[in-house]
């Protein structure tokens, strides 16, 4: 009997109540009440916490309420938005310059390719000339030829813009220290002693 005696103590304060409640009003007159109270959330959901307390019956619309809000403070769900765009067309002057871009390229790599291609006939000829025994000094001719081609083409390639000027002065030096190394291997260029 005492466990039905409080089950009905709040039912007995809900059937207490008059027939024809008051409207709640949740907005006041004046103008500076209502902006603390709209500012202020949690006021505004402890007014309303009586409505947890009373049966949903008498009052359905209440507990609606609450979780109308207690919803909206959940965080929104994120979906991904997968779009597709369209390949944006290149305008007219980048693909001249794609264009331009490509010839030089071409242009500069056939340069820098002869100059590399005569360089290594050179350091060929010069490392075959060294291993030999009885080299004489004429055939050291035929491999001046080949260094003026290769100096050629270095200067071609610099003129052009394919190398700088101080990469095709170390290719050229290059050039000339391998071969006066083999011309003093042989004997047939002394250094001058520096003082």
């Amino acid at each position: 009997m005492a466990a039905s005696a409080a089950l009905l103590s709040p039912l007995s304060s809900c059937l207490a109540l008059p027939s024809k409640p008051k409207p709640l009003c949740l907005c006041s007159r004046s103008s500076s009440s209502s902006a603390t109270f709209f500012s202020r959330p949690k006021a505004f959901k402890s007014l309303l916490a009586f409505s947890s307390s009373i049966s949903p019956l008498p009052f359905p619309g209440g507990a609606r309420l609450m979780e109308r809000m207690a919803e909206s403070r959940r965080a929104p769900v994120r979906r991904p938005v997968v779009c597709e765009v369209a390949p944006s067309k290149k305008a007219d002057s980048a693909m001249k310059r794609a264009r331009q871009a490509e010839k030089r390229r071409l242009y500069n790599k056939a340069k820098k390719s002869e100059a590399r291609t005569r360089m290594r006939k050179v350091f060929e000829e010069l490392d075959v000339l060294k291993k030999k025994t009885g080299a004489q000094s004429e055939e050291i001719l035929s491999i001046e030829k080949l260094i003026a081609e290769a100096y050629s083409a270095i200067d071609k390639a610099v003129k052009a813009g394919s190398l700088h000027r101080n990469t095709g002065a170390h290719r050229k030096s290059r050039l000339a220290r391998r071969k006066k190394a083999v011309e003093i291997h042989h004997g047939w260029y002394t250094p001058v002693a520096t003082a």
